[in-house]
């Protein structure tokens, strides 16, 4: 991941090691991954990145990672979006409900994916609209990951899993992962994690 850019695996987040533990197992399969946001540095945008920022980065390292797996994202920002070997991206305002619909309508993202990442806007309502609009697009025994997740937000999380999405979702299992980082004092170093049972 650090060798393209990823901001997953060193400087404000250590989420490596949780993937590897939680994926590791998966390296070799023909996997369908997909990850929201891929790192736009257009200043005009809430999800910017900042002049540093490596657009692509997270999808050429899952490429890495995952020698037999497509690997899809998307983005608000038109600019960003490329196609590569094993790597397509598309358009998608997480924030809008038609686009959410729009983007798991393309042909390419028929049939759902083993891995949805979130690492697009990085708030409360960014990642619940996408979360309604894309974990039925999840596979069986399949892992969702919303990354970044405010430390101010973790109660209204628990909240959100407790009285509606473990009830909505009852073939699927929820955890809120707060990791220590000296660097970011937790400030936003935490994860949901979702699998879905088979």
């Amino acid at each position: 991941m650090t060798r393209h850019g990823s901001d997953k695996g060193h400087g404000y987040h250590n989420y490596t090691a949780i993937y590897s533990g939680l994926l590791g197992k998966l390296r070799d399969r023909p996997l369908r991954i997909f990850e929201l946001g891929l790192g736009t540095n257009n200043p005009k945008l809430a999800s910017s990145m900042g002049v540093d920022g490596r657009p692509g980065a997270s999808l050429r390292g899952w490429r890495d990672l995952f020698p037999h797996a497509l690997v899809y994202g998307a983005d608000i920002d038109h600019d960003i979006l490329f196609e590569e070997d094993r790597i397509k991206t598309f358009y998608c305002d997480q924030l809008d409900s038609v686009a959410i619909r729009d983007l798991w309508s393309q042909p390419e993202l028929q049939g759902g994916m083993d891995i949805i990442i979130d690492d697009g806007l990085h708030t409360f309502e960014g990642n619940t609209s996408f979360l309604d609009g894309s974990l039925d697009r999840l596979r069986p025994g399949g892992v969702y990951v919303i990354e970044d997740i405010l430390q101010e937000t973790i109660a209204k999380w628990h909240n959100q899993l407790e009285t509606i999405y473990s009830k909505r979702f009852p073939n699927h299992e929820f955890a809120l992962v707060m990791l220590p980082n000296a660097r970011s004092s937790g400030y936003d170093n935490n994860l949901l994690i979702i699998r879905r049972r088979r």
